[in-house]
């Protein structure tokens, strides 16, 4: 009999049930069990995430350098842009309706939670903070480009398979129990219901968002290519409704690949543009993810001025290339970020990660789609220049 698999959306969604009906009952001791591993598990997350971006960011910028020439400088360029442009739209939208959203969603200060403490701690420092494993990341993919280097290129593909199966094996099946502390020790302090009623508020935020965001790139696409740009956004729904139930953007390629097609981009430019728009182009995921850090912020009180968010999100756009390697997406690749640049903890990483996972699919869907737009400007484009 084949095996059923639970996906980890659904282990997410049980695990934050459960914690809401057993916070109800579970004793002092029992909660703190579930503290100490949230405390070791948070300290392993700190210690593998510079591993995650050495090991993901270094081949990706190595692979993009194939095929170099000026439509790759603008692919990537233009890709990297609209990536910056919707992390940028998340946060502006987001100040905007988010501060009353949450006003009665304030988590409790620490000190007033204190019986709530794990039996024991322990330390796993990283090997080096986000900033350097970003900047080695850079130095030595754009190393491998420049000198040939393709036995240091298998050394990180290889190493980027260990750094995978520890998050296949590890890291992900033990997110749900890790999320289920969290929001046990939430519903102990009566933190639960308030947050999960910001979620839902959110989430419905970020869908229209998704939306607006493929309008604008397809209007965009319009007035290079002179097309209907709501006849080429609806040609691309098979792509769009691939995504949904994938989850993946480099499984979504044969799918974007043949849409990207039918809407007129020149076969050519397409098989270039699409899969390397799989790896760089990240606008739903990088709106998504502002949205969610932000209101993160807002219910912790940790700063979110302008400037702070768009030192993130310039990093997010770069972090954000490691993502289709990952599961869970972007998020994983962001928690450096996230802690390096706002000042996240393990909690807040922990809500990070529910709300982001929550809609994974459709900030999925919504790279994939807009990556038939980006190509179309790039076909117009060069091929304006070639005539």
């Amino acid at each position: 009999m084949k095996r059923f698999k639970i996906g980890l959306l659904p282990r997410i969604i049980i695990a934050i049930i459960l914690a809401v009906v057993c916070g109800q009952f579970f004793s002092e001791d029992i909660t703190k069990v579930f503290s100490t591993f949230n405390g070791i598990f948070s300290q392993f997350l700190g210690f593998i995430v510079p591993l995650i971006i050495v090991g993901f960011v270094t081949p990706a910028i190595a692979d993009v350098g194939k095929g170099a020439g000026k439509m790759l400088l603008f692919t990537v360029g233009i890709a990297y842009l609209d990536t910056v442009i919707a992390g940028l739209l998340g946060y502006a939208t987001g100040s905007v309706f988010f501060p009353d959203m949450v006003a009665n969603a304030t988590m409790v200060a620490p000190e007033e939670v204190a019986s709530i403490s794990p039996y024991f701690k322990l330390s796993i420092p990283p090997l080096m903070d986000v900033m350097t494993a970003l900047v080695i990341a850079f130095c030595l993919g754009l190393g491998i480009i420049y000198s040939g280097a393709e036995t240091l290129k298998k050394v990180f593909y290889e190493f980027k398979d260990i750094v995978s199966l520890i998050i296949n094996s590890v890291v992900i099946p033990l997110l749900p129990l890790y999320i289920f502390g969290i929001f046990l020790e939430f519903t102990v302090t009566g933190q639960a219901f308030r947050i999960l009623l910001v979620f839902a508020k959110v989430i419905i935020v970020i869908f229209i968002l998704h939306i607006f965001i493929l309008l604008y790139l397809f209007f965009t696409a319009g007035l290079f290519s002179k097309k209907n740009p709501l006849k080429m956004l609806w040609t691309m729904l098979p792509a769009y409704m691939t995504a949904l139930g994938t989850s993946s953007s480099a499984a979504t390629i044969p799918v974007t690949l043949e849409q990207t097609k039918k809407i007129g981009v020149s076969p050519s430019t397409a098989g270039f543009t699409v899969p390397l728009c799989a790896t760089i182009h990240m606008p739903g995921s990088a709106m998504k993810i502002s949205c969610c850090a932000l209101t993160i912020c807002l219910i912790t009180g940790i700063p979110h001025s302008f400037g702070l968010f768009l030192h993130f999100i310039l990093m997010l756009a770069i972090c954000a290339v490691a993502g289709p390697g990952i599961p869970g997406g972007v998020i994983m690749a962001s928690l450096g970020s996230l802690a390096s640049v706002l000042g996240f903890g393990a909690e807040e990483q922990a809500l990070m990660i529910a709300l982001y996972i929550a809609m994974d699919s459709f900030g999925t869907a919504c790279n994939v789609t807009g990556d038939g737009a980006i190509s179309m400007i790039v076909d117009r484009v060069f091929n304006k220049v070639e005539n």
